[in-house]
């Protein structure tokens, strides 16, 4: 079975891309990952961001982009991931409006409407779980609205497996239970108890990672993505050990 390649979901280093956009995406790359998941572009032209990436090596694993930036510049975001080489580009999260049976179908349909258009770009739409949609609010949980009405031909899964974990859900069990729909994985890991529970670097929590990788394997899995939404280290030396420990395991 082919290795997946190891992205980051480049929120990580937000405190150091917002200095140097560039230096940090080289520095990632130094780092040894294969490339990097974008969550803003830090002001540069697409002909400057394929450069740093050519010069990098560094592989454009994906990107996060707001639903709002969806629905006011759908054309333009297609064509700069597209040019950057992604095969995917997708949505992080809801506005709390939406977290509801109403608005979780709402969203379906503007992604299935996006996924459309961007599947005729070349591009797979994908949306990214928090631990809402797992919460049974008005007696339906959000995540089953959308499983059933996303078209699967036009829009994809990135599981947190952090967020899944939160909720109470095994990641593994429901990357098994969807098999197929899951292009990429987002690995962070979780350290504390209860209402203490908090982000940690891969292999320095508590998850249970080899039937995570199993699961996400069998089903085809294009990138695992390391993220962490707050670091409890220095961004990059956070980044850094959590490829280490993937290395540790075979899995970079």
């Amino acid at each position: 079975m082919a290795k997946v390649p190891v992205a980051l979901q480049l929120y990580t280093v937000r405190d150091e891309t917002a200095k140097d956009f560039a230096g940090t995406v080289r520095k990632v790359a130094q780092v040894g990952y294969a490339g990097v998941e974008f969550a803003g572009t830090g002001g540069l032209s697409v002909e400057a961001m394929r450069e740093l990436l050519e010069e990098t090596g560094l592989q454009a694993a994906g990107a996060h982009v707001g639903l709002n930036l969806f629905q006011e510049d759908l054309d333009g975001q297609l064509a700069y991931y597209k040019a950057l080489g992604s095969r995917f580009i997708g949505v992080p999260y809801l506005p709390r409006e939406m977290h509801n049976p109403a608005g979780f179908r709402q969203a379906a349909a503007l992604m299935n409407r996006f996924g459309a258009e961007a599947k005729a770009a070349g591009l797979t739409l994908y949306y990214h779980n928090h631990a809402f949609e797992f919460e049974t609010v008005e007696g339906e949980r959000g995540w089953d609205i959308l499983v059933a009405e996303l078209d699967p031909s036009l829009v994809q899964f990135e599981i947190d497996c952090y967020w899944a974990h939160y909720a109470g859900v095994d990641p593994a069990g429901l990357i098994r239970g969807l098999a197929g729909r899951f292009p990429l994985i987002h690995l962070k890991d979780m350290t504390g108890q209860g209402e203490n529970r908090t982000f940690a670097e891969v292999g320095e929590g508590v998850i249970d990672w080899q039937p995570i990788f199993a699961a996400s394997e069998a089903q085809g899995a294009q990138w695992y993505v390391v993220e962490q939404d707050r670091c409890a280290r220095p961004s990059l030396e956070s980044a850094a050990l959590s490829l280490a420990n993937l290395r540790k395991w075979g899995k970079a």
